[in-house]
């Protein structure tokens, strides 16, 4: 008896294979087709690689003129690192200049005496202040710890506090501005006064301030500077035409005097007056008009008819006038008016810059700067301007509000510092605004006169030449893949490792025969080894002359094919010394303004950064082919789509014509069957 089929589920007649060999035949349209597809996409990859690594080009390209480019970049250097150093911006000149640091800006920090472990700081409210602004605890009571703690979560920016061990069982405060200058002193108001006067951190002082200087008898003639060379018929410097009225002092050109301190202004305070220039006519316009011989008149005559006698000469025995000619008179305009006079007799120059451009200008003087200083000297030298003088006050600057410090770590001051010997004062150690586009940072106190440097940052101006290098040969190499079917250049990429030397042999010659590659080839090779002179004095005008070009190594000075690529190489020794020597050149190398409308219109990075904008911009050469090759894409995945589903109905209908075929088969099988055993049994019977 045949066995039992059931259409669909066993496969007697081999109906399956039957259907899956007509598929195979049916399915070689799509198969083609996804072949297609594939070779779409990966040339869309390689576009897209290929706009990545011109795009990295062209970024490390701008770098190089672009207004952030390296060349710019300054580097300082100093001498005495440990007391000042400095920043330079790109605005900086070249430069070296002599810096002396007086003394750095320090903020005022104030100990308290010994206090017990277990010190409770009372209920109130503590009032610091700090220049203009001020904070205040409302403070309930609590331990020492608990109060410090308290202050530095309400002090911001203004004060802070620390809790120092003083000895066994014993604790100290410490109460901090952190406002550095002598305008920012920290004082205490409302509870904080009284527990800082109670702890020991203040006390009270009587007025330490003195008045000298008001008085006409006060003001003695100045001693002849022998260092000062003064010209011919000049008058001397004198006190006698100096005149006090009401406190204020008036100097007339040509004037002068010294003005001695009185004894009981301590060593530790600071004088301070104010000057201020007043216009007046120049003396020395009379003076060239004065003769410089006395004018004797006529010694006459007599006359009596036509006779006439003259008189002799008078004899004053007197000089001749014609021996006294002399030079005219130039104007004398000058600043340095204010000098400390020591002990021994030796002067110091106070600076005051300022004094002929500003209407006013306050001179403090800190005695302790000044050891041995016994006098005041001001010499107005200047022939067109007078002075007028407040009178000088005397005061100790640790004294605020009538309250000193007892235990004070620092006290608040200025940063006081000597620029090419020029006296300056600031409020912060940090000082933007005396050296163009330097910032000096003041530590500490020079021992001796530091130098600072303003150099050339050659270091990051050759590492960006090394990645501009990197980017141009990663971009050539991945064209000269593309357009070429060679498989040596694939075994020149030693760099390469074994997956990436894989993936790039699959694109070798993709693009075999394409014009836009063998184009931008030829462009970038020909800006690159042309030449680029910024003006006739330009030393550096083409790439190999600061040792980048094909052959730059000079490792082999044969044939070698290789080279003709186009890679680009480095000869360190070459790059480091154009960097020391013609950095100038170099950055207009890469881009420099030609007509003059302050717009870089010329250079390798100019050309190069045109040039590679063409291809990587949005809409540019590579866009276009990565649309056209999308367009496609999506064409062949419409067609797959439709193959797909046109290959489905097919299988189904020829599933469906062999099951029904076979179900057919089994149909007669089993009436063969039937009629089979129906004729054993007629022959049986």
């Amino acid at each position: 008896m045949a066995g039992i089929n059931i259409p669909g589920v066993t496969d007697q007649y081999n109906t399956n294979d039957t259907v899956e060999k007509l598929m195979k035949v049916e399915r070689i349209p799509l198969t083609r087709e996804q072949d297609t597809l594939k070779t779409y996409k990966a040339q869309n990859d390689a576009w897209r690689n290929v706009n990545k690594k011109m795009s990295a080009l062209r970024d490390s390209v701008k770098t190089l003129y672009s207004y952030d480019n390296p060349f710019n970049n300054k580097l300082t250097s100093s001498t005495d690192e440990y007391a000042v150093t400095a920043d330079a911006s790109r605005a900086a000149s070249y430069q070296t200049f002599k810096i002396d640091i007086i003394q750095p800006a320090t903020a005022d920090r104030f100990l308290s005496s010994e206090l017990p472990g277990d010190q409770q700081i009372p209920k109130g409210t503590y009032t610091y202040k700090v220049a203009d602004k001020s904070i205040s605890l409302h403070w309930s009571g609590g331990t020492l710890s608990d109060f410090s703690a308290a202050i530095n979560k309400r002090g911001g920016d203004i004060i802070k506090s620390l809790v120092v061990g003083a000895g066994e069982g014993k604790k100290t405060l410490l109460i901090e501005s952190l406002k550095t200058g002598e305008a920012n002193r920290l004082t205490f108001e409302d509870d904080a006064k009284s527990f800082a006067v109670s702890s020991g951190m203040i006390s009270p002082v009587k007025s330490t301030t003195a008045e000298f200087g008001t008085m006409q008898t006060e003001f003695r003639p100045a001693s002849v500077q022998s260092s000062i060379t003064e010209q011919t018929g000049m008058p001397k410097i004198s006190n006698t035409d100096i005149t006090v009225a009401s406190g204020t002092v008036t100097i007339p050109p040509r004037s002068g005097f010294m003005l001695n301190i009185p004894s009981n202004v301590a060593s530790g305070q600071h004088l301070v007056f104010t000057l201020t220039k007043q216009s007046t006519a120049d003396i020395t316009d009379v003076l060239n008009k004065t003769p410089a011989a006395p004018q004797l008149p006529d010694a006459g005559s007599a006359s009596f008819k036509d006779v006439t006698i003259n008189n002799n000469p008078s004899d004053t025995l007197l000089p001749d006038a014609t021996a006294q000619q002399r030079e005219p008179l130039n104007p004398v305009s000058t600043s340095n008016v204010v000098y400390a006079v020591m002990q021994d007799g030796s002067e110091k120059e106070i600076s005051t810059p300022q004094l002929l451009t500003d209407s006013g200008t306050k001179v403090d003087i800190d005695l302790s700067q000044y050891s041995g200083i016994k006098s005041i000297a001001v010499r107005n030298r200047n022939t067109g301007i007078a002075f007028t003088m407040s009178s000088v006050t005397a005061y100790d600057p640790k004294a605020a509000a009538g309250y000193t410090p007892n235990n004070p770590a620092s006290s608040a001051g200025d940063a006081i510092i000597k620029y090419e010997g020029i006296t300056i004062k600031r409020p912060n150690n940090d000082i933007d605004d005396v050296v163009p586009s330097v910032t000096l940072h003041v530590h500490a106190k020079t021992e001796k006169t530091a130098t600072v440097t303003v150099k050339p940052d050659t270091e990051t101006s050759k590492q960006a030449l090394i990645t501009f290098v990197g980017k141009y040969n990663d971009a050539l190499a991945e064209i000269n893949i593309l357009s070429q079917n060679k498989p040596e250049l694939i075994d020149e990429l030693t760099y390469l490792s074994d997956d990436e030397k894989k993936k790039e042999t699959e694109k070798l010659g993709m693009f075999l025969g394409d014009f836009s590659l063998t184009n931008i080839k030829s462009s970038l090779q020909s800006i690159e080894s042309a030449k680029y002179a910024a003006g006739n004095s330009a030393k550096i005008t083409m790439l190999s002359q600061i040792g980048i070009s094909t052959s730059a190594s000079g490792s082999y000075s044969g044939y070698s094919q290789s080279r003709l690529r186009g890679y680009l190489e480095i000869n360190e020794k070459e790059l480091d010394s154009a960097l020391s020597s013609n950095l100038e050149d170099i950055k207009n190398m890469f881009g420099f303004d030609s007509d003059g409308d302050l717009i870089v219109d010329s250079g390798i990075g100019y050309r190069l950064d045109k040039e590679l904008t063409a291809y990587v911009q949005t809409g540019g050469i590579i866009a276009l082919k990565t649309s056209n090759i999308d367009t496609k894409i999506k064409s062949s995945e419409s067609k797959i789509a439709k193959l797909e589903t046109q290959l489905d109905d097919k299988e189904q209908e020829l599933k469906q014509k062999y099951a029904s075929m076979e179900g057919s088969l089994n149909s007669l099988e089993s009436q063969q069957s039937t009629i089979s055993n129906f004729s054993k049994q007629n022959s049986g019977n």
